[in-house]
């Protein structure tokens, strides 16, 4: 086994796992998500940000396994509710929570606001982490609207919901070489791996 080659998703959401190694293809990296590892427990997000919560998740699954790992956190602001769900999107419909259930809340909660005032954004913050404590941060955001209806359906999460008002889709209508385009996840990746050269340096400087 390459460790120097290997890169942990620190996640169990295979939605998210296909996305990231789709934007991964091309670097000459095995992409592995926590499945392959199940000595991992669930790691508790207990940040109030979405960077604390992804330097909270990489960082635990680095040292565990002594590999390097790449956590995010993201979630869906929506203007109208002050930004909720934020933080809280995984987790919104309460204990319990589906895709479907968060969807339904997210409709209910967005009952009655005009079209003009749905504005919204998905946001990503993601942490490579090797196991010596060398890190790296980057972000992305996706502007979008909060559509009347779920639309689609491809991706996961609050995608059947969310409006792309230049492409004039939801992002569950888009293949997903047009969603990593566009995505806060991608736009946060790829602003990651434009830092990693200089990153992997410093992580086996560590060594």
């Amino acid at each position: 086994m390459n460790a120097e080659k290997i890169i942990v998703l620190a996640t169990r959401n295979k939605g998210k796992i296909a996305e990231l190694s789709s934007l991964l293809t091309g670097f000459g990296l095995e992409v592995r998500g926590l499945s392959d590892f199940p000595e991992i427990e669930d790691i508790e997000e207990t940040g109030e940000t979405f960077a604390e919560n992804a330097l909270i998740k990489a960082k635990a699954v680095s040292e565990t396994l002594g590999l390097v790992a790449v956590a995010d956190d993201s979630g869906l602001e929506v203007d109208a509710l002050g930004g909720a769900p934020g933080v809280h999107s995984a987790r919104y419909s309460g204990e319990g929570a589906t895709d479907a259930k968060n969807n339904a809340r997210l409709l209910e909660e967005m009952r009655g606001v005009p079209e003009k005032e749905r504005t919204a954004r998905f946001r990503c913050v993601m942490v490579a982490f090797a196991p010596g404590g060398e890190s790296i941060m980057a972000q992305g955001a996706w502007e979008g609207r909060i559509a009347l209806e779920p639309v689609g359906e491809e991706g996961f999460g609050y995608d059947p919901l969310f409006f792309d008002q230049d492409l004039g889709m939801t992002a569950a209508q888009m293949t997903r070489e047009m969603k990593n385009a566009r995505s806060h996840r991608g736009k946060a990746l790829r602003d990651l791996l434009a830092d990693w050269p200089k990153f992997w340096s410093r992580a086996t400087l560590e060594k």
